[in-house]
């Protein structure tokens, strides 16, 4: 086999807490963007874009606090084509012990009509606001907006003024999914061969799933000469979500035969932080979604069962160890101890201090109570979806329902205000119909339900549930999650957590979330 040489190295850049954050409903909070952040940089990720400084108040925080706590990873933040984002992007990353800046603008012809720019005139935006970039940072990346639509020359033209201003980075952006694989490499190819100065720096690919292609397109942009994929965990994003992280790292793993790279991806860490980027975004991974799908390593067949039987490589191209699933799934019980517990979360990938593992033994405990066996799931829901921010104005207390054939469902709630205990009772549809009824009469609110959505963490009739919330009031989107063995009371849990967030919205709307579009570079 051919040594691998440093062209061969694939970087891997991250922006689940960017663009991965844009999907509607997947604010994440700035305790869960820390955490979030420090899972990709000891997996190994190269480039974490930590978010949009200028966005808001707690966007700048977060990213600032990224760049000061990072380890190994280049700590990047995204900036619009004005100085003023350009300054403010930097004010944010510069305590990085490897900052970048990401600087981008629409070159389409449908997007250069957005900012009312001419050809000659955008050009030399980016000439300006490049080489602003560059004055500030030795790491600078640019990005063509939506350059799979861009005439062929103009992208030839604008893409050797970055090079020229100071990029060290050209990312080339599938931004609406539109490309097909063959496409992406030849854009890449051309680039290469056809810009002068293309051969000192990296081309990166950025590619939307629109159309189900994006880790192809972003695989044979590879194939064309880039050396660095844009990506996030679980493929989150806007639309139908960007290029998969754990898709591009394991395919490149599995068929280094005819993809001779390779990342620096531990990929014994990606079931991990899948697990966590679902709870914290309150998106649910697709049973049939590729490499961390409930299902991809299930098999039900009876020819397929036979074969694994025989010689797992019949049906398995990959092993669930290479992902950071257990070979077996052990259940703790009551009489389990903490030291088993805590053996068993680091076995998981999660490594929690003593106070933090005391909170979760009081809870595991009270669910083995509950429930004959704990599986590997219950824990991890059990650690993520079952915390509950000490400080959060609303708090549930305690829940009785009633239900049946014989009438209304009826829900007794007490939750705390403020600090202040109150009760309220409740008819509806169902029990879940009544809670929450009983939910708005205790914390009026005008915020109407997206989605509700429930799954079950394991099987048997006495598995947690673990339920998704996502609430709109206002332009402002939040989702919630929690997990019991008891559906209704998950469900009030994750209503309220879906309050809690959108209160801490609401409380920041003009200073801490402000609504700036990617689109505005005036």
């Amino acid at each position: 086999m051919t040594q691998a040489t440093d062209k061969d190295r694939v970087l891997i850049f991250d922006t689940t807490l960017r663009d991965g954050e844009q999907s509607p409903g997947a604010t994440m909070t700035h305790a869960e963007k820390l955490e979030i952040a420090e899972l990709l940089d000891d997996m190994g990720v190269d480039i974490i874009e930590a978010g949009f400084p200028i966005a808001s108040e707690g966007d700048f925080r977060a990213v600032s606090e990224i760049a000061q706590r990072s380890k190994n990873a280049v700590i990047c933040g995204l900036a619009r084509a004005n100085p003023t984002d350009i300054d403010r992007c930097w004010d944010a990353v510069k305590n990085a012990t490897q900052p970048r800046i990401h600087t981008f603008i629409g070159t389409s012809p449908l997007h250069r009509q957005i900012p009312n720019l001419t050809q000659d005139e955008m050009a030399e935006r980016i000439h300006e606001t490049v080489s602003h970039a560059r004055n500030l940072c030795d790491n600078v990346q640019w990005s063509p907006m939506d350059a799979t639509r861009t005439e062929w020359d103009y992208l030839c033209r604008v893409v050797e003024i970055a090079i020229k201003a100071g990029a060290t980075t050209v990312n080339i952006p599938d931004t609406v999914g539109y490309a097909d694989p063959g496409e992406s490499a030849r854009i890449i190819r051309g680039l290469i061969d056809t810009v002068p100065g293309a051969d000192e720096i990296i081309f990166a690919t950025h590619c939307h799933n629109d159309l189900g292609l994006a880790t192809a397109n972003s695989l044979a942009a590879v194939a064309g000469g880039a050396r660095q994929i844009e990506c996030t965990v679980n493929g989150l994003g806007e639309r139908a979500g960007n290029t998969a992280l754990e898709e591009v790292v394991m395919a490149i793993k599995t068929r280094h035969d005819i993809m001779p790279w390779f990342t620096g991806i531990d990929t014994a860490r990606i079931m991990n932080i899948s697990r966590r980027v679902a709870s914290a975004s309150g998106f649910a991974v697709q049973f049939n979604k590729a490499i961390v799908g409930k299902n991809a390593f299930a098999h039900e067949s009876g020819i397929h069962q036979d074969g694994m039987l025989k010689n797992r490589e019949n049906f398995e191209i990959m092993r669930p160890e290479d992902i950071g699933l257990a070979g077996t799934s052990l259940p703790l019980g009551k009489h389990s101890g903490r030291a088993a517990l805590r053996a068993k979360l680091k076995e998981l990938g999660v490594d929690l201090a003593d106070n933090q593992l005391k909170d979760v033994f009081v809870r595991f405990k009270d669910l083995a109570d509950r429930k004959k066996e704990v599986y590997d799931e219950d824990l991890l829901a059990l650690v993520h979806a079952g915390e509950d921010a000490a400080n959060d104005a609303l708090q549930l207390k305690s829940l009785r329902v009633s239900c049946g054939t014989g009438g209304p469902a009826e829900a007794t709630l007490v939750m705390e205000v403020d600090g202040e205990e109150k009760t309220a009772t409740q008819q509806g549809d169902g029990p879940v119909d009544a809670t929450f009824k009983a939910v708005r009469e205790l914390h009026p609110n005008d915020a109407h339900l997206q989605l509700y959505q429930v799954h079950a963490v394991t099987e048997g009739t006495d598995a947690q549930a673990t339920v998704s919330v996502r609430l709109e009031e206002d332009g402002n989107i939040a989702t919630g999650q929690s997990a019991d063995t008891d559906t209704v009371v998950a469900s009030a849990k994750a209503y309220i957590n879906a309050l809690n967030r959108l209160l801490v919205r609401r409380g920041k709307v003009g200073e801490d979330r402000k609504q700036i579009s990617y689109r505005d570079v005036s």
